[in-house]
């Protein structure tokens, strides 16, 4: 059967399913991970898969901020505009910052990293937004009080910088 798929898509196991199984919504849960460096200019071969940050960053304060998104928020700050009848609570498992050990190449930086990230679903650019966040608080530019306070309903705080595309991948999606 994997002959049949994409060269970088492989099937583990196939089962019959419902006809009514939606993929984007039914999944138990979803595993995206967020490649990136920083501080220097990567190879240009690098760029499709690792986002590269020019500045350096505390990646330190990272780390602690990756984790306020564990847990079930409003998610509103982190996505464009949806339709009005969106759910925007989210509930976030796993959220954290690690040493890049899952894409390995010659032309990679000596030092990245990945954001792992898993939970039942997300919104639009939300992992992007998250991400950028998290950049922006590296950077010096936001704190995590303002990462907390874009995570209430009642917020008015929106996070504005979508990180770039180059680094997400889907890692894992878990089906019932």
């Amino acid at each position: 059967f994997n002959k049949n798929l994409p060269s970088d898509i492989r099937a583990i196991n196939i089962k019959a399913i419902d006809e009514s199984y939606n993929i984007i919504k039914d999944p138990k849960s979803k595993e995206y991970i967020y490649l990136f460096s920083f501080g220097e200019k990567n190879h240009p071969f690098s760029a499709p898969f690792i986002a590269n940050i020019f500045e350096d960053l505390d990646l330190e304060a990272m780390k602690a901020a990756a984790k306020l998104f564990v847990g079930s928020h409003n998610f509103s700050s982190f996505t464009v505009k949806g339709q009005k009848n969106t759910r925007r609570t989210r509930t976030i498992e796993v959220c954290e910052i690690r040493t890049n050990d899952i894409l390995k190449a010659n032309f990679f930086p000596v030092k990245s990293y990945a954001l792992y990230v898993k939970g039942k679903g997300f919104m639009r650019y939300q992992i992007r937004m998250m991400m950028g966040a998290l950049i922006q608080l590296g950077k010096g530019e936001i704190t995590s009080k303002d990462i907390k306070t874009a995570l209430k309903s009642e917020n008015k705080l929106q996070i504005t910088y979508v990180a770039p595309g180059s680094g997400l991948f889907l890692n894992k999606l878990e089906l019932d």
